[in-house]
């Protein structure tokens, strides 16, 4: 059965498949985070290809229970009519405590897969079509009104004409102002242009997924192609201290369970698929009491930039470059 975004509340409590689909990344991210606030259970991570290529311990994860285990999520990310068969076996064997969410690209009318999930009604098809302005607005507003900051209409206006539609670019966007903006209740149009001009540059928060995995070649050459200036400086320690807070929560659930791939793929929110890679070296580079040092680093660096703002590239860009030498576990 079809159902809009909007419905997801509408949507029955034990039901088990749910077909996401189309271009709108971000739109669902949103849904499939709404699925997992309203379900409880370990979240599992598959790439359709992965499906196709470990069959048998894909069938053997879905299939088996555990007396730990309340309820499995399954999710099967970048999806297409090749996983139908499997699909189409899995709702036969009528399986219980597990939900499956399948996020797919775009799909074609004649697709097998969407036309099996819009004909049955225990089934849940979702089409994710592109944002408009209009709504990209309201999320927008939406935002500023829980985050407690003042902004014009014009100011949200300059936001959204940068995000091109695109959901994901807007929350990227306005990551980048809740770092930026930390206590502050008004933000000027200046303020506003500086920030979403940032993805001129590397993403800042490339140069600190890099920083917290020890890549120096790679911070290097972030660093030299690049011109930071003293007001990038807060943004960059904001997204360095909420990245580490993050690293620091799976770090603690990893010493818990001593295993990297199911502390990363039970993580909530989900970690994106293109970023598993780079939190799993994370993960294996700093332990907990070393995280917590590095956040009291962290908070220590930006009391001394704000006394010494005028130096403030040189002091983080040495500090960046001092952590990302460091042998923290060895």
């Amino acid at each position: 059965m079809i159902y809009k975004t909007f419905q997801l509340k509408k949507i029955p409590d034990k039901t088990i498949f749910y077909l996401l689909y189309g271009k709108n990344e971000g739109l669902k991210a949103d849904c499939i985070n709404q699925i997992l606030e309203k379900n409880n259970g370990e979240v599992f991570n598959y790439e359709e290809k992965q499906i196709k290529d470990e069959i048998e311990s894909f069938y053997e994860n879905i299939l088996s229970n555990s007396l730990f285990e309340s309820e499995k999520i399954i999710i099967i990310n970048r999806a297409s009519d090749k996983i139908f068969e499997t699909i189409q076996d899995l709702i036969n064997r009528n399986i219980t405590n597990i939900i499956i969410i399948i996020n797919a690209g775009i799909l074609e009318t004649r697709s097998k897969l969407r036309s099996l999930f819009e004909k049955k009604d225990d089934l849940v098809c979702i089409p994710t079509y592109p944002d408009n302005n209009d709504t990209l607005s309201k999320l927008a507003v939406i935002f500023f009104r829980n985050e407690n900051i003042s902004i014009s209409q014009e100011n949200i206006n300059l936001i959204i004409e940068k995000c091109n539609g695109d959901r994901n670019n807007l929350n990227n966007e306005l990551n980048k102002i809740r770092n930026y903006a930390n206590d502050k209740k008004k933000l000027s149009s200046q303020e506003i242009l500086k920030l979403i001009n940032l993805s001129e540059n590397y993403e800042i928060s490339e140069l600190i997924d890099n920083c917290l995995a020890l890549n120096k070649n790679k911070i290097t050459k972030i660093l030299n192609e690049n011109n930071y200036n003293n007001e990038d400086c807060i943004i960059i320690l904001r997204t360095f201290i909420t990245k580490a807070k993050k690293i620091l929560k799976l770090a603690i659930k990893l010493e818990e369970n001593k295993d990297i791939n199911k502390t990363i793929n039970s993580a909530k929110p989900p970690i994106f698929w293109k970023d598993k890679e780079i939190v799993k070296i994370q993960l294996n580079k700093w332990k907990p009491d070393k995280i917590i040092e590095l956040i009291k680093n962290i908070n220590n660096i930006e009391l001394e930039i704000k006394k010494n703002y005028n130096n403030s590239i040189f002091i983080i860009t040495n500090f960046i470059l001092e952590k990302s030498r460091s042998e923290i576990n060895n």
